[in-house]
């Protein structure tokens, strides 16, 4: 069989380089995304959240605040867990763009109306982006 020029892709090959590099954090921010996205949408369909468009009480923006939490811990874990070497580094990046992105949406929600809640909860959510990722990826790098 001919090679044509083309490599093939080996785990040592610059394809797994890049993969072994940017794979965990992005593990690690799709996990927290569509936790956090799919758990929004359980809690609309389900009535516990008003629908879109809806303002909602303060007591169930910290419900909200608790689970994203929770998921970026988790999201953390996961980067922490599959990076094979300097795993907090790459927590780091992945807490990093937790923290761009969280800025980026409390400055979007800032003065959209009620219906995006009070202004404590887009300054928590970027507040606790960083701690929790790092938190999870703590326990995710631990090696037994």
């Amino acid at each position: 069989m001919e090679n044509h020029g083309m490599s093939r892709i080996t785990r040592s090959g610059p394809l797994a380089a890049v993969l072994r590099r940017v794979g965990p954090v992005l593990a690690g921010l799709v996990a927290t995304v569509v936790l956090s996205v799919a758990t929004d949408a359980f809690m609309h369909a389900s009535g516990i959240f008003p629908p879109l468009g809806q303002p909602m009480r303060d007591a169930l923006f910290l419900l909200a605040l608790a689970y994203r939490s929770a998921f970026g811990v988790v999201g953390g874990f996961v980067t922490g867990r599959l990076a094979r070497r300097r795993p907090m580094r790459h927590v780091a990046v992945l807490a990093t763009i937790g923290v761009v992105l969280s800025a980026l949406g409390a400055i979007a929600t800032w003065d959209a109306g009620p219906e995006f809640g009070p202004k404590w909860y887009p300054l928590a959510v970027l507040i606790t982006a960083f701690p929790t990722t790092w938190w999870g990826g703590l326990l995710g790098a631990r090696r037994e």
